[in-house]
């Protein structure tokens, strides 16, 4: 009557090659812990982050607030373009509902200076 019992294999880590790979994405700690290596290695989880505007940093406020109403389409085309952009998705002066008037005025005053 055999028995199995699995064999336990130590893996490398995927950069340096010479440490045991105890983070996520098989790095070792050292290489893990060192942004620039991190991001080379993208996450192999299901839960990992995935998509466009996945990078570490904090993301420049857009050059200008969108009239388009919060879940329309315009809307949504405006996120994604700022997205690509690596820009924040919101801006401080967006619409907050349809015909929000903060936004207009925002906008004409840049067109008149």
């Amino acid at each position: 009557m055999d028995v199995y019992q699995p064999v336990m294999t130590s893996v490398a880590c995927r950069n340096c090659k010479s440490a045991k790979a105890t983070r996520p994405r098989q790095l070792c700690f050292r290489c893990y812990y060192t942004p620039e290596v991190r991001n080379r290695f993208p996450s192999a989880s299901k839960f990992g982050r995935r998509g466009v505007g996945n990078f570490c940093g904090n993301a420049p406020t857009p050059f200008a607030p969108t009239t388009a109403a919060p879940g329309s389409l315009e809307k949504l085309a405006v996120l994604e373009m700022r997205a690509r952009l690596n820009q924040a998705l919101w801006h401080p002066l967006d619409a907050r509902y349809p015909g929000d008037p903060r936004t207009l005025q925002v906008l004409q005053l840049q067109k008149v200076a």
